[in-house]
C-alpha cells in the first residue's frame, strides 16, 4: 500500500520557506536603496547609565569593578529599580563590545573610570572564547589561529603556571580545551626558543648588535626576545 500525500492548500503554499524567501526578496527590492534599517530599541536604564557615566557606558567600554551593581543602587536609590538595573547590567555585560574589553585584559574600573583591580585570568579567558565563538559564527574563515594567539597572550599575562591556569579555566567544552592545549604547546615551543637564544647570547660574550649580526638577525628583535626570556625564565611544559 502506498501512502498518498494530499496536495498543499493555498495557505500552506503561502507558508513554505521558499515562498517566504521570495516575498522577503521582493520587499527588499521595493525598499529604497540606502534606506536605514529600523533602529534597535535601547534599554532605558542603559541610556540613563550612559548619561550618568559616559566614560563607562559610552562609546568605549571598560571592565566594571566587581560589586558595581550595589554601588549603583547605593548612589542612586531613587533612580533605578533593582530588577531593571540587574537586567540592564546583564545586557551590558553580555554585549560583544564589553566582552572584548574584558578579553583585552584591561583592569576593572569603578564608575569614575578609575582602574581598581585586575580582571581574573578565568574571566579574560572565557571572554576571549565567547568573542571568538561569535566572530566564528559570522565568518567563513577559520579563526582558530587568532584564538590560539589570544590565548597565548592571556596565559603569559596571567603569570600562572600551566597547572594553575588549567585549574581555573578548564571546562567541558572539548573544542575550547583542544585549542588551549595547542596554545600551551606553541607557547612552550616559543619560550624554549627564547631561552635557547638567551643562553647562546650570554655564552657569546658579544653585544646585542654583534650577536644579531653574527646570526643574521634584527637587533631589535633579539633585544625583545632576550627581554621576554628574562621576564619568564621558566618555560611552560609543552606536553
Amino acid at each position: 500500500m502506498t501512502d498518498t500525500v494530499p496536495a498543499p492548500t493555498a495557505a500552506e503554499k503561502e507558508g513554505t520557506p521558499a515562498r517566504r524567501k521570495k516575498k522577503t526578496q521582493a520587499r527588499q527590492a521595493q525598499a529604497p536603496k540606502g534606506a536605514p534599517s529600523p533602529a534597535r530599541k535601547v534599554n532605558p536604564v542603559l541610556e540613563r547609565l550612559f548619561e550618568l557615566y559616559p566614560k563607562m557606558f559610552g562609546a568605549r567600554f571598560l571592565p566594571l569593578k566587581l560589586g558595581v551593581f550595589e554601588d549603583l543602587l547605593a548612589q542612586h536609590p531613587d533612580e533605578f529599580k533593582r530588577e531593571d538595573l540587574k537586567v540592564a547590567l546583564g545586557l551590558h555585560a553580555r554585549s560583544t563590545r564589553y566582552l572584548e574589553a574584558v578579553a583585552s585584559g584591561k583592569q576593572r574600573h569603578d564608575l569614575n573610570a578609575v582602574p581598581v583591580e585586575p580582571v581574573a585570568p578565568e574571566h579574560v579567558h572565557h571572554a576571549i572564547l565567547e568573542v571568538f565563538r561569535r566572530r566564528q559564527a559570522r565568518s567563513a574563515e577559520d579563526l582558530r589561529p587568532q584564538l590560539r594567539a589570544r590565548l597565548m597572550e592571556a596565559i603569559e599575562a596571567s603569570g600562572l603556571s600551566r597547572e594553575d591556569y588549567m585549574l581555573v579555566v578548564r571546562s567541558n567544552d572539548e573544542t575550547a580545551n583542544a585549542v588551549l592545549d595547542e596554545a600551551f604547546a606553541e607557547l612552550g615551543a616559543r619560550n624554549a626558543k627564547r631561552e635557547a637564544l638567551r643562553r647562546a647570547f650570554e655564552a657569546s660574550g658579544r653585544s646585542v648588535a654583534e650577536f644579531a649580526e653574527m646570526y643574521g638577525m634584527d637587533p631589535a628583535e633579539v633585544k625583545r626576545t632576550l627581554a621576554a626570556a628574562r621576564a619568564r625564565p621558566e618555560t611552560p611544559d609543552p606536553a
